[in-house]
């Protein structure tokens, strides 16, 4: 091939896909093979993983560097707690990159997940992709649980514009990214709803974010996850995050309005999911009791969110 038509070959994308770990070694050992099949055989982009570690001990650097992580393996290392601070850490060091994929380290991606998010990106032309996560539990979980739909996630048609995201199964076009001078809110960390505010600022800069139900991953739900007081938590935790993201957006009095409105339907949640949760121990129903102690848990964490208390869900000790 001569040097004209080498210089005529269109030059291949270049992706990242970034994953986020915290001492979940076993974890980052079942992720990254399946990782690197995707990578290597994904035509018309050149595709790197890139682990970035928030382990201040760098738990994962000898993981990667002993080559359990083999083919086109980054490691970097963040040692300031928090999923913020990582995820912007991801976007400095995909510096070169275009594109960016997030995933999180306990996810397992289905076969063709990568191709995709690739796809819809091509076809619709949008800043971001987003794909559902579906939850898979390692141990039987309390049929109390089961009942209450916790780990049950939204399904959209693909090709839906949403509003917002997580960013367990996101694609980012960061040449989009960077016009905004977009970064996650470190004040967020360890709270959560660092995602939320991050994807909610794109649209809100005019961009599309758009769904893709084929790229799916599978959340694997560890037994530790699997107990009524962790779901009633993390039920509460998004309530409160949500909270605060709001009143983030939306700073001064219109902010002051909308946390009126937000413990007003804080209120309506607890009192409701209350009742039901009542409901169902009347009629020995697990599903009202589940799906009404969820409610409240959450419309408990709305009120404390608007009135300014700020859960540590991922607070280190």
């Amino acid at each position: 091939m001569s040097e004209r038509d080498r210089a005529a070959e269109p030059r291949p994308v270049t992706l990242t896909i970034a994953v986020l770990t915290y001492r979940r070694p076993d974890d980052l050992a079942e992720l990254l093979p399946l990782l690197v099949d995707q990578a290597t055989s994904a035509a018309a982009y050149r595709v790197d993983v890139m682990i970035v570690d928030n382990d201040p001990e760098a738990g994962a650097a000898a993981f990667v560097r002993d080559g359990a992580g083999r083919g086109p393996v980054r490691y970097v290392h963040e040692p300031r707690p928090g999923i913020a601070a990582a995820r912007n850490r991801a976007l400095d060091e995909a510096s070169d990159a275009e594109l960016l994929v997030f995933i999180d380290d306990d996810e397992r991606p289905g076969p063709d997940w990568l191709a995709d998010l690739l796809r819809v990106r091509e076809r619709e032309g949008c800043a971001a992709v987003v794909g559902p996560v579906v939850s898979r539990y390692a141990v039987e979980p309390d049929p109390w649980i089961a009942a209450g739909e916790f780990f049950r996630r939204r399904r959209l048609p693909t090709g839906t514009d949403v509003d917002v995201a997580a960013t367990n199964n996101l694609l980012l076009d960061l040449g989009r990214v960077r016009a905004h001078g977009l970064r996650f809110d470190e004040r967020f960390g360890l709270i959560g709803g660092e995602d939320t505010l991050f994807t909610r600022a794109l649209v809100a800069a005019g961009e599309r974010l758009v769904w893709c139900d084929e790229a799916v991953v599978t959340d694997v739900v560890p037994p530790a996850r699997l107990t009524r007081s962790w779901v009633l938590r993390r039920a509460f935790s998004s309530g409160n995050a949500a909270a605060l993201v709001e009143a983030e957006l939306h700073p001064g009095w219109s902010g002051l309005r909308r946390r009126a409105r937000r413990v007003g339907d804080g209120l309506v949640r607890a009192a409701g999911g209350g009742a039901r949760a009542v409901l169902g121990t009347v009629l020995a129903s697990p599903a009202h009791q589940a799906k009404g102690c969820r409610t409240a848990a959450r419309g408990a964490g709305m009120i404390s969110g608007a009135a300014g208390y700020r859960y540590g869900e991922y607070r280190r000790t």
